[in-house]
C-alpha cells in the first residue's frame, strides 16, 4: 500500500468508528474525514464538491417535497385508517398493513411511511388488545422491501443511479430493479406474515406503559398560602433544580402553564406537576406549604386540554440533540414542550429528565404545545410517531391533496414511458406545486432533509478519495484474489455481504458511495458489464434488517415498539439471509 492508501484507509477507518459509537453529528463526522482529504491534497475542490451537483442527490431533495406534500395531504393516511378497520384478525391485518406499505414504499420515500403509519397501527393494535411489536418490525422490513422494487424507492438507488450517470452510464430505468425488488418482497413478506410474527415480542407500547403506571411517571404537589415562594418566579421558590425531579406543568384552576419556565410565577392553589424520579419528591414533601395531592392519581387526561396535547417522538440519526442533555439541548424553550418520559431499549431511563444525554433512537414522551405536530412533524431532530390526539389546528385540504396524489401519478407516468428523466419530471411536480399553492416555500424547507443530502454529498468525496488513492483498486483486487477461484456467484456473495455489513454500522447511501468505486474496479479487472455488481451492491445497501441503527425506518419504530436490538437480530438474520441469496442468484443468472 501507498502512504496515501494507508492515509485515506486510516481516515475512514476513524470515520467509521465515529459512526458507530455516536461520538458526533454524522454529518460532522464524514465531513472531517472529507476535509482532511482536501487539506492533504488527496482529493481537490472540485472532487469534494463532486456530491453536491450529482443527480442522484439533487433528486432526493425533489423526493423529500414531495413525499412531504403526500404526507401533509393526509389522503393514503386517512385510505389505510379505513382499510385496516375493515380487519380484526392479526394475519389479516398484517397482510392489510404490509401490502400496501411495501406498494407505497416502491414510489415514497420510507420514512415518511413509517411515520405516517406507526400511530396508525399502535392506536388500532391498542383499541384490539394487540402487542404494536407484531406490527411495527414487519411495517419497516416492509417499507425496506418495497423501496428495492423502482428507482425512487431509496435514496440508495437515486445515489447509484447518479453515480452510473457520473461514470458515463445510462443509470437504472424506473423498473429495472423490479426484476429483484418483486421476488425479494414476496419471499420477504410472507416469511414476515408466517414466521417472523413468531419470532416477535408482545411488548406494550410506550405510551400504553406510562398511561398503565403513571404513578411511576408524574405526581401532583398543591402550593398552599403557607408556602414562603408565593408569588414568586419557580427559581425563586427552587423548584428549577429540583435532585431528580422536573416540573412539568402548573394546573391553575381551568388553565394550564406549560411548558413551566424559570420566570413562572407560583401562586397559592397551584397543582404542580412533576415528572422523573417520583420517589425523590420526599424530599420536596419536607418544603412547608408544599403538599403531596391525596386521593384521585393525577393521569394524562389532567395533563391535557385544548392548547396543549401529549406526543411521543423518536430521536433522529441527524438530531441537533445527540450528545446533549435534554437541559443543555434547552429542549423546553427550543420546543416549547416538557419531557414527560424517555425510554431506550424498551425500558424507561430512571435519571432527572434534564440529566439525559440523548441518543439516536430515544423515544420521548412530550407535554407540547397543541400546534407541536404542524411545526415539528417534518423536524430532522426527531421522528413525531405518536400524537395522542390530533390537535384542532392541523388541519388538511382535501382539494390540495388529490393535486398532489395526481400530479405524483403523472410524474410516475411520464418517467416511466421515456419522456422525462426521473430528476426533470420531478423538478416540474415540485414547480407545479409551489405555482398552485399546494405547498409553501416554508413548507419546503421543512421536508427537504439537508442534514441526509449533505450527509450523501460528502460521501461522494469520501468515494473520490478511495478512487484517487488507489485504496478502492486496491480492495477490489484483495476481494477478487479471495473470491474469483471461487468462481462469479462467490464474488457476488462477497459483494454482497462486504456492503450489507457497512449499511448495518453506518448507513444505507454512504454503504454504497463507499463500495461503488470498488466493485466497478472489479468488474473493470474481469472485464464484465458493472451493472450486475451495481445492482447486487444496490439491494445489498438497502437491505438493512439486522440492526435498528442501519436504516432510518428501522430505528423510528425501535421505541415505539419497546424493541431491544436482540429482537432485530432475530427476525432480521433469516431474512436478510433470504435477500440475499434471492439477489445473487438472480444477478448471476440474469446479468452473467
Amino acid at each position: 500500500m501507498s502512504s496515501e492508501m494507508i492515509i485515506v484507509s486510516i481516515v475512514i477507518c476513524f470515520m467509521i468508528g465515529g459512526l458507530i459509537m455516536d461520538i458526533a453529528h454524522p454529518v460532522i463526522i464524514v465531513f472531517t474525514a472529507l476535509t482532511i482529504f482536501l487539506l492533504i491534497g488527496i482529493v481537490t475542490p472540485e472532487d469534494a464538491l463532486i456530491g453536491f451537483s450529482n443527480e442522484g442527490m439533487l433528486t432526493i431533495a425533489l423526493l423529500f417535497i414531495i413525499a412531504g406534500a403526500i404526507q401533509k395531504s393526509g389522503i393514503i393516511e386517512d385510505i389505510m385508517k379505513n382499510w385496516l378497520n375493515k380487519s380484526n384478525s392479526l394475519i389479516g391485518s398484517m397482510v392489510r398493513v404490509l401490502i400496501p406499505t411495501s406498494t407505497l414504499s416502491a414510489f415514497l420515500n420510507n420514512t415518511p411511511i413509517v411515520v405516517t403509519f406507526t400511530p396508525l397501527i399502535k392506536n388500532w393494535c391498542e383499541e384490539h388488545q394487540i402487542a404494536p411489536s407484531k406490527f411495527l418490525i414487519p411495517l419497516s422490513y416492509a417499507t425496506i422491501l418495497g423501496g428495492t422494487i423502482t428507482l425512487m424507492g431509496t435514496s440508495t438507488n437515486l445515489v447509484v443511479h447518479g453515480m452510473l450517470i457520473d461514470y458515463g452510464y445510462d443509470g437504472f430505468s424506473v423498473f429495472q430493479l423490479a426484476i429483484i425488488g418483486v421476488p425479494i418482497t414476496i419471499v420477504g413478506l410472507l416469511y414476515l406474515i408466517v414466521i417472523g410474527r413468531r419470532l416477535l415480542p408482545e411488548n406494550k407500547g410506550f405510551q400504553q406503559q406510562v398511561k398503565e403506571d403513571s404513578r411511576e411517571y408524574i405526581a401532583e404537589m398543591v402550593v398552599e398560602d403557607s408556602f414562603s415562594a408565593v408569588n414568586r418566579s419557580v427559581k425563586e421558590a427552587g423548584l428549577r433544580e429540583l435532585k431528580g425531579l422536573y416540573l412539568i406543568e402548573i394546573i391553575r384552576g381551568k388553565e394550564r402553564v406549560s411548558p413551566v419556565r424559570a420566570t413562572t410565577i407560583i401562586q397559592a392553589g397551584d397543582r404542580l406537576i412533576f415528572t422523573g424520579i417520583i420517589t425523590a419528591l420526599a424530599e420536596v414533601q419536607t418544603t412547608k406549604g408544599l403538599s403531596l395531592r391525596m386521593g384521585k392519581q393525577v393521569d394524562f387526561d389532567d395533563l391535557k386540554n385544548g392548547s396543549s396535547t401529549i406526543v411521543e417522538a423518536v430521536v433522529s440519526h441527524q438530531s441537533s440533540l445527540l450528545s446533549k442533555s435534554v437541559k443543555q439541548s434547552k429542549f423546553r424553550s427550543l420546543y416549547d414542550a416538557g419531557v414527560i418520559a424517555v425510554h431506550r431499549d424498551s425500558e424507561r431511563i430512571k435519571s432527572k429528565i434534564g440529566d439525559i444525554l440523548l441518543k439516536p433512537g430515544d423515544s420521548l414522551l412530550l407535554l407540547a404545545g397543541a400546534d407541536f405536530m404542524e411545526k415539528y412533524q417534518q423536524s430532522e431532530d426527531f421522528y413525531v410517531v405518536t400524537p395522542l390526539d390530533r390537535p384542532n389546528t392541523f388541519q388538511r385540504n382535501p382539494f390540495k391533496g388529490w393535486i398532489t396524489i395526481i400530479l405524483f401519478l403523472a410524474m410516475i407516468l411520464l418517467v416511466t414511458i421515456g419522456i422525462l428523466s426521473m430528476f426533470k419530471a420531478m423538478a416540474i411536480v415540485v414547480v407545479i406545486m409551489l405555482a398552485m399553492k399546494v405547498i409553501t416555500m416554508e413548507e419546503v424547507k421543512k421536508y427537504i432533509h439537508f442534514d441526509v443530502l449533505l450527509l450523501i454529498a460528502c460521501s461522494f468525496g469520501i468515494g473520490m478519495a478511495m478512487m484517487k488513492s488507489g485504496l478502492a483498486p486496491w480492495i477490489a483486487d484483495k476481494i477478487l484474489s479471495v473470491g474469483e477461484p471461487l468462481g462469479l456467484f462467490s464474488l457476488l456473495l462477497l459483494i454482497y455481504i462486504a456492503t450489507n455489513l457497512f449499511t448495518e454500522i453506518i448507513t444505507n447511501s454512504a454503504a454504497a458511495i463507499l463500495m461503488i468505486p470498488i466493485v466497478f474496479e472489479m468488474a473493470a479487472n474481469l472485464d464484465l458489464e458493472p451493472m450486475g455488481f451495481a445492482i447486487t451492491m444496490t439491494i445489498a445497501a438497502s437491505s438493512s434488517f439486522i440492526t435498528p441503527i442501519g436504516y432510518q425506518t428501522n430505528l423510528i419504530v425501535y421505541g415505539p415498539g419497546g424493541y431491544t436490538f436482540k429482537d432485530y437480530v432475530k427476525i432480521g438474520t433469516p431474512l436478510s439471509i433470504l435477500v440475499m441469496l434471492i439477489t445473487v442468484m438472480i444477478v448471476y443468472f440474469w446479468w452473467f
